[in-house]
């Protein structure tokens, strides 16, 4: 199959004269919506790329990007593409160090600063030779603002198109190890994903909402939620606040929605809140009663519209899965990398296995290396890592395959099963080797538990390392080490036993993107979270209790 490849401005044009006055942008703000359609935001960008030419760079300069998610992120990256320059996406939640990292490493000139709940503690790490351009309703002192920066200017008439090769953006991953590197992308990669994509969601054919919250500076949500609305004229409605956001969602009523594990469990929880599990199964055993259960609660969480539900950046345990299926909602899980633009692999709605990541998308291959690492190979691998040559030659291989890093399995109809991470495989003491996602994906189960880390290296035996749901803060204690030793001893019974858990550790803080120990994608930071723990491993092994609470 073979499809025509438009590119991002291509398509923008597109709808700008076809469908100027529908919304494109839809905006909360102090509890108002306020829409932008196409022909507004073309207006918007259009004066923005011309005054940023204005400002004489080199072509090809960089400009970065800090803010929560909004409708100027998108006016502010397509301007930056239309002015023919390479956009740095930030994530609002990085520290002030490493915001001078990444400046100072991709060189950029200008720095557009948004929604931010924390600029004050952040701003330091904005070099001084970096101009700062603000949006509207989220303005800092002693920036220019956007409408300061295009007044007097006049819009760039010209439909301006890169040439494919061009880089469009350098993603710095947010990383569980190490100092962030810069993923390049070219036109063609921003260009192919989408159009291949989004052709395999048949149902998405205009009309379509969709709504952001997940971070933009994440390649996930910037390929489904910023490309997808821009390849198909459908709309993105951008959530005011954590406080907000269920109202927001309902309001919106997407008909794309996108979640991390952790969101799913959230929602999983929160329906067991009003409605606890014996509960809920007595009324699905009840035909008409059933129908209406579900609707309500797809209706009270603003998804009873939605053609696509979705989940990435993590694996979502199976047992997620079925509880969720029992309500009809049918979740597709997406796999991929920045490193490949988000474009790998895709559960079609037709043809979903459970447990599994799906089938590659049109044209790209994956292959497992002897020691069953995933390798990818399609055209939209990255062309490099900025400045980083050695790294770009240890993740894509001479014959032009991307490395994942990640372990799995694939059957006969081309499924692919996540298993792990190469690099989270630690020996314990005997030197046997444990995989530690697929027991951590066995303990998620329990709706006790939040977060897990099973750890072990240089022991015996493996411990958990958990943080408890909101579902046990509201239990006693003796029920909830009940559960956990139940469940530790049911999961022992299929574990080797160099991989059975000696222990559970119930931590005494969550772990959180502020302190560290989770990326902006909700990611466990193992190494950093070991670091800080491991010291103690061997005094809460040797502890006769079951589990110990810190």
């Amino acid at each position: 199959m073979t499809l025509k490849i438009v590119s991002p401005l291509e398509k923008f044009y597109e709808w700008e004269q076809k469908i100027p006055n529908k919304t494109f942008l839809r905006q909360a703000y102090k509890g108002q919506w306020h829409h932008t359609t196409w022909k507004k935001a073309g207006e918007e960008i259009r004066k923005m790329a011309a005054a940023l030419r204005a400002l004489n760079l080199p072509p090809q300069s960089k400009i970065a990007l800090i803010s929560k998610n909004c409708g100027h992120w998108i006016m502010a990256d397509l301007a930056i593409m239309m002015s023919g320059h390479i956009s740095v996406p930030l994530y609002p939640t990085i520290t002030a160090d490493t915001l001078t990292y990444v400046l100072e490493h991709s060189e950029a000139k200008v720095l557009f600063v948004g929604k931010m709940d924390h600029w004050s503690a952040q701003r330091s790490g904005v070099p001084d030779n970096v101009k700062c351009i603000t949006f509207p309703w989220w303005t800092e002192p002693g920036y220019t603002t956007w409408d300061e920066f295009t007044s007097g200017v006049a819009r760039l008439e010209e439909n301006y198109i890169a040439d494919p090769q061009d880089i469009i953006t350098i993603i710095y991953t947010s990383g569980t190890t190490g100092l962030p590197k810069g993923v390049m992308h070219n036109f063609h990669a921003f260009s192919y994903a989408p159009t291949y994509a989004m052709n395999e969601m048949k149902e998405l054919v205009g009309d379509d909402r969709f709504f952001s919250y997940l971070p933009l500076s994440h390649i996930a949500e910037r390929m489904l939620v910023e490309m997808g609305s821009i390849y198909t004229g459908g709309s993105i409605s951008f959530a005011e606040s954590l406080d907000t956001f269920p109202q927001n969602l309902r309001d919106t009523k997407p008909t794309v929605f996108l979640a991390v594990p952790r969101i799913w469990t959230k929602f999983q929880q929160g329906i067991l809140a009003k409605m606890p599990q014996k509960r809920l199964d007595l009324l699905l055993k009840i035909p008409f009663v059933s129908t209406l259960i579900k609707k309500k609660i797809k209706e009270g969480l603003g998804l009873d519209q939605t053609k696509y539900l979705l989940t990435g950046a993590a694996p979502l345990p199976l047992a997620t899965f079925k509880w969720f299926e029992q309500l009809d909602f049918f979740i597709c899980e997406a796999y991929a990398m920045t490193e490949n633009c988000a474009y790998s692999h895709l559960t079609r709605k037709e043809n979903r296995k459970p447990g599994y990541v799906g089938q590659g998308l049109p044209n790209s291959i994956c292959r497992l290396s002897e020691e069953g690492e995933i390798q990818v190979k399609n055209e939209c691998i990255m062309v490099a890592y900025y400045k980083e040559p050695e790294k770009t030659r240890e993740t894509i291989t001479e014959d032009g395959y991307l490395c994942t890093g990640d372990q799995g399995e694939v059957d006969n109809q081309g499924f692919l099963k996540i298993t792990g991470r190469v690099k989270d495989i630690f020996k314990t003491d005997k030197g046997k080797y444990v995989a530690p996602a697929p027991i951590e994906l066995e303990l998620s189960k329990n709706t006790f538990i939040e977060q897990v880390c099973v750890v072990g290296a240089n022991l015996p035996q493996t411990m958990a390392l958990v943080v408890l749901s909101a579902e046990a803060k509201k239990e006693d204690k003796e029920h909830i080490e009940k559960s956990l030793i139940e469940t530790m001893q049911d999961i022992n019974k299929k574990l080797e036993k160099h991989e059975k858990m000696k222990k559970m550790v119930v931590m005494d803080e969550e772990w959180t993107v502020e302190n560290n120990l989770m990326t902006p994608t909700l990611k466990v930071k193992r190494n950093i979270l070991e670091k800080k723990h491991e010291s103690s491993y061997q005094k809460w092994y040797d502890n006769k209790e079951p589990v110990i609470w810190l």
